[in-house]
């Protein structure tokens, strides 16, 4: 059986996909492969890395990419971005398209603790739906 292929899709593939990958990796059962990538990659952004490592997931050996070093062959793609929808190049129709528009937390502006903080809510809501679709029977064995 082949595995289950998920990409998670940003513009920047910075934040919100950086943090979904470090999630699903440790959430995954081990039939499902898991990438992030964006279609203007910028880096991975320093409090994300922050605020994964609170939750003990170090992220910072992941890296930005582009949609063309991914597989093309996935199975599910997940959008964290409502740019991203729109900067898609056209995607095989026969995938899983889904779409968790969260707020970019590196466009928070403030001091350190109100900028953490905003990376600490995407966090945490990117870890509880990612729960909820691995609890879901497209995943289950």
């Amino acid at each position: 059986m082949s595995p289950t292929r998920l990409l998670f899709l940003c513009t920047g593939n910075s934040a919100r996909s950086q943090m979904a990958e470090g999630w699903a990796r440790k959430l995954a059962s081990a039939g499902v492969e898991v990438w992030s990538a964006g279609t203007h990659p910028a880096g991975v952004n320093p409090l994300a890395v922050a605020v994964m490592k609170e939750r003990g997931l170090d992220i910072s050996a992941q890296r930005s990419k582009s949609l063309a070093e991914v597989p093309a062959e996935t199975d599910y793609v997940i959008t964290l971005c409502a740019e991203a929808d729109a900067q898609c190049p056209i995607l095989p129709a026969r995938l899983e398209r889904l779409r968790w528009h969260l707020p970019d937390p590196a466009k928070v502006e403030g001091n350190e603790e109100e900028k953490l903080e905003a990376f600490r809510t995407a966090r945490d809501r990117i870890e509880g739906l990612l729960r909820e679709l691995f609890a879901s029977p497209a995943f289950s064995d």
